[in-house]
């Protein structure tokens, strides 16, 4: 595409700190490094998001993500991951070609965090959002 700095970085027209690279995907350390470490793993054919992917994307993407994340987990030194994927601006995305952040964790207070809501689980609500999420994975 274009204007995508994720393509432009595959076609080397900008450069970047490359951990990982293969034919079909390529890792290299975010800019922003929210944790050291902190990797994005792409697809170099350009899709927008996972919601766009088609099965053999994410296939050969997904595929390498343990190895990519063993590897960082090993030279950092991380206690842990996060593993995240945003999609679409409302659920954080800023650059539109598909990726996946691998965020080491060293402790609770290293600059990242996610926060969960918990209550009391309505089963009843629960399973019929679950019947009709079945019956769009069907389709």
């Amino acid at each position: 595409m274009e204007n995508c700095i994720f393509c432009k970085i595959v076609a080397g027209e900008i450069p970047s700190s490359k951990v990982y690279e293969d034919d079909e995907v390529l890792a290299f350390l975010d800019i922003s490094q929210t944790t050291k470490g902190h990797t994005l793993l792409i697809p170099k054919k350009h899709v927008r998001n996972v919601l766009d992917m088609d099965q053999a994307t994410a296939e050969t993407t997904f595929a390498r993500l343990p190895k990519i994340a063993r590897a960082l987990q090993k030279a950092t030194g991380a206690q842990g991951m996060n593993i995240v994927n945003n999609n679409e601006e409302i659920a954080g995305q800023t650059v539109f070609h598909a990726h996946i952040h691998l965020i080491p964790r060293y402790e609770s207070g290293d600059g990242f965090s996610i926060n969960y809501t918990t209550h009391e689980p309505d089963f009843e609500a629960l399973g019929q959002l679950a019947e009709q999420i079945s019956k769009e994975v069907a389709q």
